[in-house]
C-alpha cells in the first residue's frame, strides 16, 4: 500500500479523492491538502459518508515551494497527485523534486499574465528528473489523459498508419444556470478565447477563437454544434504519434453560451490585463469568476451527458479504416457516486488511475512523461472499472 498526497480540494480534487478511497489495496494512505483548509474537510466529509474511509488533511499553499516541501517531507508520500490551478505546476514540479516524490497533474503549466498553453516548461523538467530517478506524468485527466491513451492504443493495437485525429468533446448536460463553467472559469474561458490552432502537415495553423465548426452525431447525446480550439494534448501527440498528418480538437457550446460570453467579451470582462478600478488594479477576468457560480456547486441540479473521445483515421493491413473511440458519462450517476458532476468525474478519474499505474509498476520511468508514451492497455483495462468505461465505433471512410 502506498501514500498519496492530493493537492488542491475543487470538484476535481474532490473525485481524486473519492476515487483513490475507493481502492485501499493502492492508496493506503491519503492526504488531501488545499489553501482553504474547510475545503479539504468538507471533501474528507463526503468521502467518510460515501467510501467509509478516512482521509487526512492539511493546509498548502502551492505557490510556496518550501512550505509544499516541508509538507512532503512530513508526510512522505510516494505520490503527489496536483489537481490545483495550472498555474502551480511549476512550484509544484519544483517542491516534489527537492523533496523526493513523484509527481501527476491533469494539465499543462500556464502562465498568470498570458494565455498561451505550452508544455515546454515542464518538459524542461525532464533531465532533472531522469538524474533524481523520479517521474512526473503530465495531464493525466481525461482530455488531456484518457483521450491521450486512446489515441496510443490505435496507434499501437488498432493501426499500422494513422492519418489524421480529431479530438471531439461534447458536454451535453444542463445545470439550469444562465451562465456557468463547468471548471475554474479563469481557466475555462481563458482556454476557450484565445486562438484556435491544428496541426496538418507538418505546420501548426492558427486561426481566430471560434471561428471554425461543424456538425458531430455524438453517442450518447446526438448532433452538436462543434468549434475547433487548441489543446494542449495536439502538442505531446503530434511528437508522439509518428505519420500523422492533421491533429484537431473540438469542443460543443450551446447558443445561449455563446452569446453570453461574446457579450462579456465585447464589455472587455475577459480581459486578462489590470484595469484600475477606483484606485485598485483589478482583472476583469477574475472579477467575473468571482461572480459565476462555483463550478462544484453545478454537480446536484446537473442532467445530461458528457461524449468524449478520438475520431481517429487510417490504414490496417493496407485497408483504409477509421474509428470512434469514447466514453459516455451520466452526470447524475457521477453525483450520487462522488458529489461531483461528470465533468470534474472524468478528469479525477483519469488523474487516480494515471496514479495507480505509477504506484502500482505498471508505468514507472524517471523523467518527464505524458500518458501517450507508456503501455496503453494497462490503463484502459483499469479505467473502465475505474467508472469510465470505453467503446470502439466503426466510422464511415
Amino acid at each position: 500500500m502506498k501514500k498519496v498526497l492530493i493537492v488542491g480540494a475543487g470538484g476535481v480534487g474532490n473525485v481524486v479523492a473519492h476515487k483513490c478511497a475507493q481502492n485501499p489495496n493502492v492508496f493506503g494512505e491519503i492526504l488531501l491538502a488545499s489553501r482553504t483548509k474547510s475545503r479539504a474537510d468538507a471533501v474528507a466529509q463526503s468521502v467518510k459518508q460515501k467510501q467509509r474511509r478516512d482521509i487526512a488533511t492539511a493546509r498548502v499553499d502551492a505557490d510556496n515551494v518550501p512550505e509544499t516541501v516541508a509538507l512532503i517531507r512530513e508526510f512522505k508520500p510516494d505520490l503527489l497527485i496536483n489537481v490545483a490551478l495550472p498555474y502551480q505546476d511549476l512550484t509544484l514540479m519544483e517542491a516534489c523534486l527537492e523533496a523526493g516524490t513523484d509527481y501527476l497533474d491533469t494539465a499543462n503549466y500556464e502562465a498568470p499574465g498570458y494565455a498561451k498553453f505550452e508544455y515546454r516548461h515542464q518538459w524542461a523538467f525532464r533531465e532533472k528528473y531522469e538524474r533524481a530517478g523520479r517521474m512526473a506524468l503530465l495531464g493525466s485527466g481525461f482530455d488531456p489523459g484518457v483521450t491521450n491513451v486512446y489515441c496510443a492504443y490505435a496507434r499501437d493495437y488498432l493501426f499500422d498508419e494513422i492519418d489524421t485525429i480529431d479530438i471531439l468533446d461534447c458536454n451535453g448536460g444542463s445545470h439550469g444556470h444562465a451562465f456557468a463553467t463547468n471548471f475554474n472559469p479563469e481557466i475555462n474561458i481563458r482556454e476557450i478565447t484565445q486562438p484556435g490552432r491544428y496541426w496538418k502537415d507538418g505546420q501548426w495553423i492558427e486561426i481566430p477563437a471560434m471561428s471554425v465548426n461543424m456538425m458531430f452525431d455524438y453517442p450518447g447525446v446526438g448532433e452538436r454544434n462543434s468549434f475547433l480550439l487548441y489543446h494542449e494534448e495536439l502538442e505531446s501527440l503530434v511528437r508522439n504519434i509518428p505519420g500523422l498528418k492533421q491533429i484537431r480538437f473540438w469542443m460543443t457550446f450551446g447558443e445561449s453560451y455563446l452569446t453570453h460570453l461574446r457579450v462579456l467579451q465585447n464589455v472587455g470582462m475577459l480581459s486578462i490585463e489590470p484595469v484600475d478600478y477606483e484606485g485598485q488594479k483589478i482583472v476583469p477576468l477574475q472579477f467575473l469568476k468571482k461572480m459565476l457560480p462555483d463550478p462544484a456547486s453545478l454537480a446536484a441540479n446537473y442532467t445530461g451527458k458528457t461524449s468524449i473521445g478520438c475520431w481517429v483515421k487510417g490504414r490496417k493491413g493496407g485497408k483504409a479504416k477509421a474509428i470512434f473511440i469514447y466514453n459516455v458519462c451520466d452526470h447524475e450517476e457521477t453525483y450520487k457516486e462522488t458529489g461531483a458532476q461528470a465533468i470534474s468525474y472524468t478528469t479525477g478519474v483519469g488523474a487516480a488511475v494515471g496514479a495507480e499505474m505509477i504506484l502500482t509498476g505498471k508505468w514507472k520511468k524517471p523523467g518527464v512523461w505524458n500518458l501517450e508514451e507508456f503501455d496503453s492497455k494497462p490503463f484502459l483495462d483499469r479505467v473502465g472499472s475505474a467508472g469510465l468505461p470505453w467503446e470502439v465505433k466503426d466510422m464511415p471512410l
